[in-house]
């Protein structure tokens, strides 16, 4: 059986959107949908105590807030839900252990509230070993589709482009791979990017491989030809998907933004470590994570 599309909720408005794209993805992929909400944690309760009850009637609720947000969208699918107790983060990561995609939701750092949401979604996609999907709270259904014709929303258009961000100097199939196949389950186009110095390739995080050391007199046109030949194996296997690799002279960071402007999804990876301070992102899926306005998905690698 297929490991379920998990969602984290507390009842926050960017957690029920988030359960709603869970929902959508689910549907997508064909594979269960699991709604789990973290119990605040008290070291020292006992099981009786007031506190402890007065949690679980909030996890409930939010549960259920969340469940109905689920039957709205997509009443088929499958649906489970837990409660689950500990740390926020502590108890996320066990849940991404047993799930095929973690779907968040995140405000950024827009404020004190926000910044503690933050802490919990950079916590947990710094050291999940699933993909994690992170979500704004205004996030509909229409946002993955292309205006109507008039220049509404609409859910009966095409999907917007994936957008991948690839590092030429270490292209992680497991990164390239989740981002052809969300194209592909969307019947999307796939936009590869890659930003590059003249000085040398500065990479977007992706994965592992040794290219060597690049002649400073690369231009774009050569990057381009590279991007192109490293795709060419993942064209093969999907046929169906449309791709366009584009390579620009720029900080990854301020590259990646730009060209997740109008996107349905953004695809970045991150590799994970354990470093002295502890696990944590780069500086370019931080970036994704507190600038791009699309969901964001953070593919894992070693």
């Amino acid at each position: 059986m297929l490991l379920p599309v998990t969602a984290g909720v507390d009842g926050s408005a960017e957690s029920l959107a988030a359960a709603a794209w869970a929902a959508r993805e689910a549907a997508r992929q064909d594979r269960p949908l699991h709604l789990v909400h973290a119990l605040a944690w008290h070291p020292q309760r006992r099981d009786d105590d007031s506190t402890g009850a007065a949690g679980r009637h909030l996890a409930r609720r939010a549960l259920r807030q969340a469940e109905e947000r689920v039957r709205a969208e997509r009443p088929g699918v499958r649906l489970t839900d837990e409660q689950l107790e500990g740390p926020a983060t502590a108890a996320l990561l066990k849940a991404a252990d047993r799930s095929g995609l973690l779907v968040l939701g995140s405000r950024g750092l827009s404020g004190f509230t926000g910044f503690l949401v933050g802490s919990v979604a950079l916590g947990v996609v710094a050291r999940a070993a699933c993909p994690v999907v992170l979500v704004r709270a205004d996030e509909e259904e229409a946002d993955e589709h292309l205006p109507a014709g008039d220049g509404g929303a609409s859910t009966d258009t095409g999907h917007r482009d994936v957008v991948l961000a690839v590092d030429l100097g270490e292209a992680c199939d497991e990164v390239i791979e989740f981002a052809f196949e969300a194209a592909r389950l969307r019947d999307a186009r796939l936009r590869a990017v890659h930003a590059w110095h003249t000085a040398g390739p500065v990479g977007l995080g992706l994965g592992t491989g040794d290219i060597g050391l690049v002649r400073e007199s690369w231009q774009g046109e050569e990057w381009l030809g590279f991007l192109k030949a490293v795709l060419q194996v993942w064209r093969d296997k999907y046929p169906d998907v449309e791709v366009l690799e584009t390579v620009v002279e720029d900080r990854p960071s301020s590259a990646l933004v730009r060209a997740a402007t109008g996107a349905g999804l953004l695809v970045v990876g991150h590799r994970v470590t354990e470093r002295p301070v502890g696990p944590r992102t780069g500086p370019v899926t931080h970036a994704a994570i507190h600038h791009v306005g699309c969901p964001v998905a953070v593919v894992p690698h070693s």
